[in-house]
């Protein structure tokens, strides 16, 4: 992109919603939360979807609570009742969440019968009540996750007809997946590149409703690529890229956010999370269930390998502690970081 287009895009995003990183169902618990706010300080962030139920009828405390420190941080819903989704709304808000957002875009058999994710984008009216419902309920934005279409009902009329109608209740952003669902015949894994992204869809949307936040999803790899994205629509949302190589977050904040200092390199974000890690453990959770997560901060690094393998070898046997972190350091560390600094 030349750079006119780069300070062109620049201008127009500098928004809470420029740069986000995608809910990911057993991915972006808050342990990835934790670690991506290292690294980036103003990426919008999403917790993984939690049932309406769950938090209605089970232990509503563990899937609410979070570290401060990951905000700014959306708590994603899953649900397609209004009354369920407005009282479970109120909660994400009373725990001093900054946005809620209803899936209408996860394709999974057990979303599908439970009649909510990307089944309901067959239904644009309960879904509209669903907004409706939640907004009455909460201060914080109320937002949406879609796909552009599900099986054979992928026209654009019928996206348009769906932002449409959800829009007139209340709904003022939207996120969308710029790939259909296909709700039969293909899993969930391989609806993740079947069929193509159609980009120009989701541009097209944005076209016809100016008035609307419009974050695209699917496919990005690069800021660079992101970058380009922005100069059609007002926001990104990155999802697997981030979490397998999590260090593509670091030029966020000053590609996306105007922040001028300098970023924290992959050795500062490391010395940063021991003490969170040993608080961690010292609370009871386990160390694989915070070092898998990180095993992508030296991606592309020499050394990154065996970090990986340490990591994955070690840190899931009994009573492993945080020494397991630290004597995975030395592989990847440059000469100039003393272990002694770290321990």
């Amino acid at each position: 992109m030349h750079n006119k287009s780069i300070e062109s895009a620049k201008n127009q995003v500098i928004r809470p919603h420029a740069f986000t990183v995608a809910p990911m169902l057993d991915w972006t618990d808050k342990h990835c939360r934790y670690f991506h706010r290292l690294i980036s300080q103003h990426a919008f962030l999403y917790t993984e979807m939690v049932t309406t139920g769950a938090l209605i009828h089970g232990d509503y405390h563990h899937f609410l609570q979070f570290n401060a420190a990951e905000n700014p941080l959306a708590f994603q819903l899953g649900g397609s009742n209004p009354r369920e989704l407005a009282i479970c709304a109120k909660m994400v808000e009373d725990y001093g969440y900054d946005e809620v957002n209803l899936n209408v875009g996860c394709p999974s058999d057990r979303v599908q019968n439970g009649r909510f994710g990307a089944c309901l984008m067959a239904e644009p009216e309960l879904v509209a009540e669903c907004v409706a419902a939640m907004g009455q309920a909460v201060s914080i934005p109320v937002t949406v996750k879609s796909r552009i279409g599900i099986d054979e009902r992928d026209s654009y009329q019928e996206l348009a007809h769906f932002v449409s109608t959800v829009a007139s209740a209340g709904c003022k952003t939207f996120i969308i997946h710029a790939r259909k669902a296909w709700l039969s015949g293909l899993s969930p894994k391989q609806n993740r590149d079947v069929p193509p992204l159609r980009y120009d869809v989701v541009y097209q949307i944005k076209q016809d409703f100016p008035q609307l936040e419009i974050i695209l999803n699917g496919g990005i790899t690069t800021l660079d690529q992101a970058e380009d994205i922005l100069m059609h629509v007002d926001g990104v949302m990155v999802g697997r890229e981030a979490y397998h190589n999590p260090y593509l977050l670091a030029d966020v904040d000053r590609r996306f956010f105007g922040e001028p200092k300098e970023y924290r390199s992959r050795e500062m974000i490391f010395r940063l999370l021991i003490p969170y890690i040993q608080e961690q453990l010292e609370d009871g959770v386990r160390l694989n269930s915070i070092s898998r997560h990180i095993l992508g901060l030296f991606h592309g690094e020499p050394g990154a390998r065996r970090w990986r393998r340490h990591l994955s070898e070690n840190a899931c046997k009994s009573g492993a502690d945080i020494n397991v972190i630290l004597d995975a350091f030395p592989v990847v560390a440059h000469h100039s970081v003393s272990m002694s600094q770290i321990r």
